[in-house]
């Protein structure tokens, strides 16, 4: 006859098993409780053989400790008790569980028989419940002499994909080229090291001392080249003829070049030790983790999750050559979602050679009116790796005059209305005059369509007067200005324009100056937005496959934004047709030769002491919507206009 002994029944065990004797869920429970520390401290144990329990014990579940993120659980799934014994005993059946990270835990029971060890006769000690040690009470199955292994298994990560929906950011084919000490004499290392960095760089005393630190039998990295279209000026083979040097072939996230995007794509690599501490366990050494960018921002989509393979090893004394262990618990990795973006890479790569030879930070932005997908967000070699074209923070000058042109407009000022534009005009103790060159014919009373043309200062700041602050304001937020995109976890700055602002603050803003800032990418939203006929919302992620989380993510910041009533279709009708007259008869005349522009804007913005301009221009050509921007340049008419032409004309 056996009794089953639950929680509740625990108090009428103490009367069957009389006074003296403890109940068996009481040693059941300190049992469990040493497991899940791995400390047998003070456990009665019995075992038929030599082993030390405790040494087993940690050498058992070690492997499993490395991988969890804590200690496991054990509890008591039941006791039961066996009466008619001559020696009492219970069967105790425990239940594991261990946090093996990603949100992987690994279930299974054990069992063990408990022995009532008496005190001997006449003896005033006490008894006590002994434990019968096995090889399988902390892993089922497992037999003498047996280990375990822990793999991890890496998901595939996932692709950052292009407008077409092909793989822009992918495992890319790469040579890892560096010194591997062990092929050397340890006489030989600095002089080795010395050779291949000469090869790489005019400069390699940095490498030459890595090495050398580095420890007998490490392999020291010096560079790591695409296989095909490496941009180095020197060979695989030229690297290999150099002794100790070793060429490893790999693969590494990489986008169509080395330059393309890289701002706002980023960087993925090697997990550092602050990533995996901060990931509390979903992240292990060795995973590839983005690091900057997009690759950063959706990391956690891209990357996937890990999977892991417990296996039993055989003893060192039966393991035969080659011989596998056996699979006892498996999660299978899951591969990482792909991100959807709007890049299109021919157009992104001609807005980089645009830029190729621009000294200053600069930035070519597109954007398709029709939808909103920024096609290229390039930034120049001079804004040293920041994305001058998403994040800059610039006074717009002359560009801005199309948000200023909005309000006017709905203020009453249409095209042929006459307005003055005299050579200087003075705001409370203030001079504003035109820029330098701007040509006499178009001075004096002149149709407001001719003062957006030439970009008459004048006309503007005088005409302004009209409208208020805030809504000058509403004019921008509604050609997308300052309002969110739908960029998702992506950083994004398209503008800021103050509500309220003093007299000078009010006249500087009517030209795009003073407190008004705006990015490449936000001027491209604006002459989007007149070719769309409203206000366009940019965005460079479209969608992230598999990832419902990611796309309510995006799709929550794709809110209504500071705007007013809204840009009517008759507005940008407006707006581009005086957009168009700054190409047939304006400052950007440059691009009257140019297939398919339909409207245009030049803007120059003084700053610091006065002697230097941010340059800018718009162009919309077809559904084609394009701002350039030079940090430092002579004026938009010169120095942005012929990056427009040569960018519209290439594509």
């Amino acid at each position: 006859m056996t009794t089953l002994l639950t929680p509740a029944a625990v108090l009428a065990l103490v009367a069957c098993t009389g006074a003296d004797r403890p109940p068996a869920s009481d040693a059941a429970d300190t049992l469990a409780t040493a497991l899940a520390a791995g400390d047998l401290t003070g456990v009665p144990l019995a075992t038929s053989t030599s082993a030390d329990p405790q040494a087993h014990l940690v050498e058992v579940t070690e492997p499993l400790a490395e991988a969890a993120e804590s200690e496991p659980s054990v509890s008591v799934v039941e006791v039961v008790e066996d009466e008619e014994s001559d020696v009492p005993r219970a069967d105790v059946t425990l239940a594991w569980t261990w946090p093996l990270g990603d949100g992987q835990t690994w279930e299974y029971t054990t069992s063990t028989e408990l022995v009532w060890a008496a005190p001997p006769e006449g003896s005033e000690e006490p008894g006590t419940w002994e434990i019968q040690w096995a090889t399988d009470l902390a892993v089922p199955g497992l037999g003498a002499g047996e280990r375990l292994a822990v793999e991890h298994l890496r998901p595939g990560r996932g692709d950052i994909l292009d407008i077409d929906g092909e793989p822009l950011v992918t495992a890319r084919d790469v040579w890892r080229i560096g010194i591997d000490k062990t092929h050397l004499d340890p006489g030989e290392w600095e002089a080795r090291a010395r050779d291949l960095g000469k090869l790489i760089w005019r400069e390699p005393d940095d490498y030459v001392e890595r090495v050398v630190a580095a420890g007998e039998k490490a392999f020291v990295e010096a560079i790591t080249i695409r296989q095909e279209d490496s941009g180095v000026d020197f060979t695989v083979e030229d690297a290999r003829s150099i002794d100790g040097v070793n060429v490893l072939a790999d693969t590494m996230e990489l986008a169509p070049t080395s330059s393309f995007a890289l701002p706002i794509l980023g960087r993925a690599g090697e997990a550092t030790a602050e990533i995996i501490e901060a990931s509390e366990g979903a992240v292990v050494a060795g995973d590839v983790v983005g690091l900057s960018g997009l690759q950063r921002d959706y990391d956690e989509q891209l990357r996937g999750t890990n999977g892991l393979v417990v296996s039993v090893l055989p003893s060192k004394g039966d393991a035969e050559d080659g011989e596998e262990g056996r699979e006892i618990f498996r999660v299978d990795a899951v591969d990482g979602a792909d991100v959807e973006t709007t890049f299109d890479p021919d157009l992104q790569m001609l807005a980089e050679n645009v830029l190729g030879s621009v000294g200053p930070p600069s930035a070519i932005v597109a954007v398709r009116p029709s939808t909103g997908d920024v096609l290229a967000a390039a930034s120049g070699a001079g804004s040293e790796g920041w994305s001058t074209a998403t994040l800059g923070q610039y006074a717009p000058g002359s560009t801005f005059k199309v948000a200023t042109g909005l309000a006017l407009l709905r203020a009453g000022t249409f095209p042929e209305d006459s307005v003055d534009c005299p050579e200087s005009l003075t705001v409370n103790g203030r001079t504003y005059s035109n820029v330098p060159g701007y040509p006499a014919s178009a001075t004096g009373e002149v149709s407001f369509a001719t003062a957006f043309a030439h970009s008459c200062n004048t006309a503007f700041i005088g005409s302004a007067e009209e409208v208020t602050q805030a809504e000058l304001a509403t004019a921008a937020a509604d050609l997308g200005l300052g309002t969110p995109t739908g960029f998702g976890a992506t950083p994004a700055f398209t503008g800021s324009v103050p509500d309220e602002a003093s007299e000078t603050g009010h006249a500087e803003a009517a030209i795009g100056q003073g407190e008004v800032l705006a990015s490449p990418l936000g001027m491209a939203t604006v002459a989007a937005s007149v070719a769309a006929g409203e206000r366009v919302e940019p965005r460079i992620v479209r969608s992230v496959t598999s990832s419902d989380a990611a796309d309510e993510e995006a799709e929550e910041t794709e809110a209504d934004g500071p705007a007013g009533d809204g840009l009517t279709e008759t507005e940008a009708a407006d707006l581009l047709a005086l957009m168009g007259g700054v190409v047939t008869d304006g400052s950007a005349s440059a691009l009257a030769d140019v297939p398919d522009v339909v409207g245009a804007k030049t803007g120059t913005a003084q700053y610091g002491d006065g002697s230097q301009q941010h340059v800018w221009m718009l162009a919309i050509a077809d559904d084609l919507a394009v701002a350039v921007f030079v940090e430092d340049g002579d004026r938009g008419s010169t120095t942005a206009a012929p990056l427009m032409a040569k960018f519209l004309e290439g594509r």
